[in-house]
Order: C-alpha cells, then sequence, then structure tokens
C-alpha cells in the first residue's frame, strides 16, 4: 500500500526504509564524568516493520528512542529520515518531524498536560497535522471515531482534565491521539507496564491495528523479550549502549548467538520449571 505524500514529497511505501542510524552515539557529561550511552550504533527500519529493542535498565534503549524523536542530540554518527539526512536544526523543521514520528510512553499521567482539557489535547493533535482549518463539527467527528477506535466514548470525556482518567483510559487516550496523527513511525516506550495483563493485549492490539491500517513502523522499546518474539518481526538486543545482536524475532530468540541475549531468555519464569535464580 502506498504511503501519502510527505512533506518533502517522497513516496514511501510498504518495506521501504524509514529510519536509518549510522554510527549513532550519545555522550553525556565530560572528563571524569563522561558517560556513553549509546555507542556508535547502526539500525535500519521499514515501514510497516515491529521493531523491538530489547535491554535491562541503564542499556541505553531509551536514549536511542529520545534521539530517534529529536528530544535529545547525536553525539556523533548520521540519521537518515525516508531516505534523505534528518535535518531538524529549526522549530519549523522539527514540528514538519514530528508530523511523521509520534511515542507513546510509560507513563500515561506525565505524557498529557494536567490543566489542559482532553478536548484540546486532542485538538492540538489534529492542529499539528495541519488541519486547524477543520470546522469544530469536523473536529469533534474526528474525536470522536479516534476515541471510539480505543473503545474510549468521546460523549463521556468532553470537558473532563487528564487526571479525572484511570491508568488505563489515559493509555488509550494516548493512543487515540496517535490515531489521530497517523504517523509514520511510532515508539512505543514500555506501553502496557502500567496495566493488567488483559488491557496490555488489548493496547498491543490497538497499536498492531493500526499498524496494519497504515503501514505504519512500530519501534517498541521493551526488557520484555516474550513480548518482542510475539510481536515483532526485528529484534534489536541492547546491552551497555551497543547492539549485541539482532534480526528476526524467530532467529534471534530461538537461536540466540550473544550470550547476554542467552541470559536475557533464561531469566524468563517457565511455568512448569523449576525457578533458577542464581542469575539474579
Amino acid at each position: 500500500m502506498s504511503e501519502k505524500m510527505s512533506e518533502n514529497k517522497v513516496t514511501i511505501k510498504k518495506g521501504d526504509s524509514v529510519l536509518k542510524g549510522v554510527g549513532i552515539t550519545r555522550v553525556f557529561g565530560y572528563g571524569k564524568s563522561r558517560n556513553v550511552a549509546v555507542d556508535k550504533v547502526d539500525f535500519d527500519f521499514h515501514a510497516g516493520e515491529v521493531i523491538s529493542i530489547v535491554g535491562e535498565s541503564g542499556s541505553g534503549k531509551t536514549t536511542i528512542a529520545k534521539m530517534i524523536l529529536g528530544l535529545i542530540g547525536v553525539t556523533e554518527g548520521e540519521m537518515y529520515y525516508n531516505g534523505q539526512p534528518r535535518d531538524i536544526s529549526s522549530h519549523k523543521k522539527k514540528k514538519e518531524y514530528w508530523q511523521g514520528i509520534q511515542a507513546v510512553f510509560q507513563d500515561p499521567f506525565s505524557s498529557f498536560n494536567i490543566f489542559n482539557k482532553i478536548d484540546d489535547l486532542l485538538i492540538d493533535c489534529i492542529n499539528l497535522m495541519g488541519m486547524k482549518h477543520k470546522s469544530q463539527e469536523e473536529k469533534v467527528e474526528m474525536m470522536t471515531e479516534a476515541c471510539s477506535f480505543v473503545n474510549l466514548k468521546y460523549a463521556e470525556l468532553t470537558n473532563k482534565y487528564p487526571f479525572e482518567l484511570s491508568g488505563g483510559q489515559m493509555q488509550r487516550l494516548m493512543i487515540a491521539r496517535i490515531f489521530l496523527m497517523k504517523p509514520k513511525i511510532l515508539i512505543a516506550d514500555e506501553p502496557t507496564s502500567m496495566v493488567d495483563a488483559c488491557s496490555r493485549a488489548t493496547i498491543l492490539d490497538m497499536l498492531l491495528k493500526l499498524r496494519d491500517e497504515i503501514d505504519m513502523t512500530i519501534i517498541f522499546i521493551t526488557h520484555d523479550i516474550g513480548l518482542a518474539y510475539y510481536v515483532s518481526d526485528t529484534v534489536y538486543i541492547m546491552e551497555h549502549g551497543k547492539f549485541v545482536e539482532s534480526g528476526s524475532a524467530e532467529s534471534v530468540i530461538i537461536t540466540p548467538q550473544a550470550a547476554y541475549t542467552k541470559r536475557l531468555i533464561s531469566d524468563v519464569p517457565k511455568i512448569h520449571e523449576e525457578w533458577d535464580l542464581s542469575t539474579v
């Protein structure tokens, strides 16, 4: 399925490279306090692909997510967006970039301005996508459709503030924002860690359904290697700022090569086996 023409007039089709990193490095601090959070990593993500970047806390996976989003700078290396060197050097260019790339974060309560009503939060998404000219009736119709997609009723949310919602409702509202904006790339940073198992399955199903509708590329940032196996086409295993293994989910998780990958898999408890706590 062909994508709509992007801002730079590049037509992206399913399977095309949408985001590529070459030698991406991020260093924090100087001298003795210097910390290399991400160390010369390479990646290539394609339209319609589901990718998981898996690693423990402190491995550098969230730092990569922030660099991809343009929230922090790249110390070394080059990032390519839709086949062209990424340029987010001005506020205008960064705003255009964010029309095509968005995120769902782990903590929904810190993702919204609690002083803005839900209507305003959703209308901001519509405006960011260049549809400020739409009438109020058209915007309400769009917001109603977006809420319906995530099994929420817009009529029950209007004039409410985010803090009046439950955690599960907040997670769904975050996905409703994505439905409105329909970005080409979505970064999902532990998007189901704060909800129960039933809600987790529902949220993942919503994200994958949206992926199928618009060939959206989804990048999961997670420590859950089981989730990576079941939802991903491609898996990157990250340890101490480096990718130690990458490939198809089947090859990486069924026949792991790196010692770190093997340890991550062995750390997943098996219900019908005695738990081995020697690696903890």
